[in-house]
Formats: C-alpha cells, structure tokens, sequence
C-alpha cells in the first residue's frame, strides 16, 4: 500500500509535465520585450519657464519694489514707457501697411511703373517709397522680388533704401516725434531721398551683376494670401517690436544712467556727435516707424546729429546687414552697407547744413 500510494501521488506530476511538454515544444519561442527607453532628463518648457520666472518675482518682489524707487529707475521707466507708448501705434500701422503692400501688391505692378531706362527709373523708385510705405524687414524682400521680375537692379536698391526712409508713416511719426521743430520732417525726407537716388545711380554706375544673388523664389511661396498677409505680421511685429523695445531701453539708459559730462563732451563735438549717433542707430537696428522717438529723447545731441541718427538707421543696421545678405549675397552686404553707411552720413551732414 505505501509504494502503490507513492505511485500514485508521482502519477499527478507525471501526466502535469506531460501535458506541458507539447506546449512548450510547439510554441514558437517568445519574442523578448524591447527594453524600456532610458527616461529623457526634464526639458524646460515655456509655461514652466513662464512659471518660475513669476515665482522669482514673487520672491524677490520686496527687493525690486526698492530698486524701482529709486530715483534712477523711475526716470529710466519714465523715458522707456513713453518711447514704447508713442511710437508702438506707428510701429503696428506701419507693420500692417507693409504686410499687405508685400503681399497683394504684385511685384510685375512695379516693373511695369517704372520707366525703361535705369536713369530714370531710379529717382522714380525712390519717390514709390514714399507713396508706398514699407518696414525695414518687407523691403528687402521686396526689391528681391522686384529683381526676380526684371527691374534693373538699380531702381530696387532704391526702392529698398527709400520705402522705409520717407514713406508717409515714417514722416508723420517724425513730425509727432519733433513738433516744435517741423524742419526736421523735411531734412528726413530730403536727406534719406538723396541717399536712395545716390546709391542707385552709383551701382548702376559701378555695380556688376555677379555682385548679386537675387532670390530663387518668392518670399511667400505656397501660401494663400490672407496666411502670407498674417504671417508677414507677425514676422514684423515680433522683430520690430523687438528691435523698439532694445532701442527705448538704450535710450532710456543714455538719458538715466550715463553721466551727463559724457553726453555733453560727445554732444559738444560735432564730429563725434555726428558719429555716435550714427554708429548707434546701426548698433540698435529700431524700425523706421518708431526710431524718431528715440532720437527725439536725446536731447543732449544737436538736430543735424539725430538726423544721421534718423537717416542711418532705416537704411543699414545688423538687422539689415543680415537681411541683405541673405537675400543678395555676402559679397553684396560687404559691398553696399559701408558704401550706404557713408553717403547717409554725408548726407544728414550736408540736409542738416543747409536746413536745420
């Protein structure tokens, strides 16, 4: 009885390995599982950023409510919200003329505009500019566009230096920006319209073809025009507003923070004035549409200063070396922005002689 018992409990294990065997010889062998990712470190989005930087303020709200009281920062805010406050309406205006000028304006309605010969068509381009009003950051494109049509280069880099310089926004600006002196109005437009003929005439005199490489393709290519006019709003207003909000802190803190002897000794010297102002309106790259009003906050500089300061900017800064560059070629950018940084110069120099 015991061994029949030992049997008998060996039978159950027995018949369980016999019934497991065919599984586990029939079955096709299990795929192994792939190996979980290894966990990406945390990224730091935009909300979290957003996040942390309001808790900081919160943090150090007591700290920076005694450096805002300070003498030096309410007079630094003071000049910062009123550059931004004045000259945003013109910047917005101006970014949504732009827009809808590079979009549904066609650039064959140019090519057919201007006159055939090159001579002519320069001062004729350059006069559209002012008829045609156009932000820095459209121009360009723009007078690529123009020479992908067949306009004579010329009469483009005309149109490209006068539209953001005297177009009719630019100029009420100005007149907003100095209305105790309206002369200024007139010296901008004289000044910059000059610049823009010179310099069509001097490359039509002197300019090669393989100095430039007009663009393969058109700027909105494979866009429905309301999605082309939209997005070319708010290319410009970010970098515009951008370039404003850098140009009113810079004024804001040559008129708070830098001593007054330094301003008065560069302000003093006609010369230095002249070019400091003009170095500055390339450093700080501030659209056409609201650098009157920083040249208007610098009060310690003559009229024939600020106008260089009004004259340079709009027609070679970073912003436009870049843009330039990346529409016409390198060898075009290092070619034309000194070439135009100089005649702005003598221009303001010579507009500002006889009539400021």
């Amino acid at each position: 009885m015991g061994r029949e018992g030992e049997k008998q409990a060996e039978v159950p294990e027995t018949v369980a390995i016999t019934k497991e065997a065919p599984h586990a010889e029939g079955a096709s062998p299990k795929t192994p599982r792939p190996a979980a990712p290894p966990e990406q470190p945390g990224r730091l989005t935009s909300p979290l950023a957003l996040t942390l930087l309001l808790l900081l303020l919160v943090l150090l709200q007591s700290p920076i409510r005694r450096a805002l009281s300070a003498p030096v920062m309410q007079s630094w805010t003071t000049v910062f919200v009123a550059v931004v406050i004045q000259a945003l309406p013109f910047l917005v205006l101006g970014v949504l003329l732009s827009a809808a000028i590079a979009v549904y304006v066609p650039p064959s309605f140019f090519a057919r505009a201007l006159p055939s010969r090159p001579a002519l068509a320069v001062p004729v381009a350059g006069l559209a500019g002012a008829v045609l009003p156009g932000c820095e950051c459209a121009s360009v494109p723009v007078a690529g566009a123009l020479v992908r049509r067949g306009v004579t280069p010329a009469a483009a880099l005309a149109f490209l230096l006068s539209a953001p310089a005297v177009n009719p926004i630019v100029l009420t600006a100005t007149a907003v920006a100095f209305p105790r002196d309206p002369e200024m109005v007139v010296a901008r437009f004289v000044a910059s319209l000059l610049v823009a003929c010179a310099m069509g005439w001097l490359w039509q005199r002197v300019g090669r073809t393989d100095w430039m490489r007009p663009p393969a393709h058109a700027h909105h290519e494979g866009q429905s025009k309301g999605a082309a006019f939209w997005d070319a709003v708010r290319h410009d207003v970010m970098h515009a507003g951008g370039f404003l909000v850098v140009g009113a802190m810079a004024a804001a803190t040559l008129k708070a923070v830098a001593p007054e002897s330094w301003l008065r000794t560069a302000a003093d010297n006609p010369v230095v004035a002249v070019l400091a102002l003009a170095v500055l309106a390339v450093v700080l790259s501030i659209c056409s549409e609201a650098d009157a009003f920083v040249a208007a906050s610098l009060t310690q500089f003559s009229l024939t200063a600020r106008l260089a300061f009004l004259v340079v900017g709009p027609m070679i800064d970073l912003k436009l070396f870049a843009m330039q560059a990346g529409t016409f070629g390198r060898g075009f950018a290092l070619r034309f922005a000194p070439m135009t940084f100089v005649l702005a110069v003598a221009s303001a120099v010579l507009t500002g002689a006889v009539l400021l």
